[in-house]
């Protein structure tokens, strides 16, 4: 997937970031045949810190990790316009997100009736974002042990793009795990890639804000970007990017000389270039 599909996705999903607790330590599950079974974690401890410690992952285990790095990676690759998701932190903040109410489905109502619905009537499986991974990654890598032995992450890319391709048309499934499920699995990673990507660095993906550097979005500090984007210029004034990190460290964040200058005394493209 290209730049442009990507960041036309994440307009059309919206770059807000829900902010999820924690859920309660403990094993993880995978859907089979109607109930769940339990596996456990790759990194049973507590949440890892957000400070300087290495990143590690609480909720996939090693298998899960390799085929979730290799499918964010082919979802949004490096590029010449900068990293792509593996490198900006996707598979850590997408194993957080299982790890915590996301995953748990902790503010849905997940009582049933569980009837098949239509598109605009939202999520209606009776299995938790948590285990629709783990099911689908299941199926995905028998579906790539039976048709190309090999795991999911071994394969090329090309081969990679037709199986994220079967998974979202829902051609990918088990005795265990059917199509819905599969192509739900292949919609909450997309959904969750894009998010990774975009969320603040607080969170486990972004890593050194590449996300919003691409986008020249500035992250926390909106005060001028509104004027920034409302103006006809083809140049815009530099931006800083700055994460909740910054501002509690640093307190309120304050605008550099150059952009209080450029506020102050906005150009057009017309007038920098000495064109129309």
């Amino acid at each position: 997937m290209d730049r442009r599909d990507f960041f036309r996705i994440a307009g059309g999903l919206g770059t807000t970031v829900l902010f999820f607790k924690a859920a309660s330590p403990g094993s993880a599950q995978v859907v089979q045949s109607g109930s769940v079974q339990q596996v456990t974690p790759y990194a049973p401890n507590d949440l890892r810190g957000l400070g300087s410690g290495p990143q590690a992952y609480t909720f996939f285990t090693g298998v899960e990790a390799r085929f979730i790095e290799a499918a964010v990676e082919r979802l949004l690759p490096r590029d010449a316009s900068g990293p792509g998701a593996l490198e900006a932190g996707v598979s850590y903040y997408i194993d957080q997100q299982l790890y915590g109410t996301f995953g748990e489905a902790g503010r849905w109502y997940m009582q049933g009736p569980w009837a098949v619905g239509t598109p605009m009537q939202g999520y209606q499986l009776p299995f938790t974002p948590a285990e629709v991974y783990r099911a689908g990654i299941s199926a995905a890598e028998i579906h790539t042990q039976a048709r190309y032995k090999k795991a999911f992450a071994d394969l090329s890319g090309t081969q990679q793009d037709t199986v994220l391709r079967d998974l979202e048309a829902g051609r990918i499934s088990d005795p265990n795990v059917p199509a819905e499920v599969t192509q739900q699995f292949f919609a909450f990673l997309l959904q969750n890639t894009v998010e990774g990507f975009l969320a603040d660095p607080a969170y486990g993906g972004n890593r050194n804000k590449t996300g919003w550097q691409q986008l020249g979005f500035p992250g926390v500090y909106l005060e001028m970007y509104g004027d920034l984007i409302s103006k006809t210029s083809k140049t815009l004034p530099k931006v800083m990017f700055l994460s909740l990190a910054d501002t509690q460290q640093t307190g309120e964040p304050q605008a550099d000389q150059t952009r209080n200058q450029a506020a102050a005394t906005p150009q057009s493209a017309a007038a920098q270039t000495g064109g129309r």
